[in-house]
């Protein structure tokens, strides 16, 4: 099984930490914007190779990781949602970092003032639902996992700051006790 991406993706870093837990073999494949323009119609990574089979989508990957090794992917309707709600703040925190790059900021633009600030609600409602969700060092659901790769990978690329926001900061400083966690913290080297 190979999976296409980077060591600072945050779709990616899921992957690998479900991987991790399911103890299933893998080869993470380093693949930049180029190679994935190429090798996968979605044009971004992650992307698996399991066979003859190609998923496109962290979503689909994690499904089919999850299911392989016998276990669900988002039973509880609950974390599904936990997942969707980071899944959106870190599809469009992505995207106005990557604008940003090119010179694109949300000053002059009136849409992406509205997406920076879907992120800050969304971080708003996130840290309430964290102040409800039991501690816990393991045993980390996908949605919780979804949540903690978004922060950390917004922390990682100086996109937010969690001073405001204390219960999402408890509840990643408790998922930096999870060695599958610790394990595929992004770098860039």
């Amino acid at each position: 099984m190979q999976l296409y991406g980077t060591y600072t993706s945050p779709y990616v870093r899921h992957c690998r930490i479900a991987l991790a837990e399911s103890g299933q073999h893998y080869e993470l494949v380093q693949t930049d914007y180029e190679q994935s323009a190429r090798l996968a119609p979605a044009r971004r990574v992650p992307f698996l190779k399991a066979g003859d089979r190609v998923l496109n989508d962290s979503l689909s990957i994690l499904k089919f990781i999850r299911e392989s090794a016998g276990g669900a992917f988002l039973p509880d309707v609950d974390d599904c949602d936990l997942f969707a709600l980071s899944n959106t703040a870190l599809d469009t925190a992505i995207n106005l970092f990557l604008l940003e790059k090119d010179g694109l900021t949300p000053e002059p633009s009136n849409y992406l003032a509205r997406q920076a600030g879907r992120v800050g609600d969304i971080l708003n409602a996130l840290n309430q639902r964290a102040a409800t969700r039991p501690e816990k060092n393991s045993a980390f659901t996908d949605g919780e996992l979804r949540l903690g790769c978004f922060l950390d990978w917004a922390l990682f690329r100086e996109r937010l700051d969690l001073s405001e926001h204390a219960e999402l900061a408890r509840f990643l400083e408790r998922l930096k006790q999870y060695p599958e966690f610790v394990e595929t913290a992004p770098f860039t080297g």
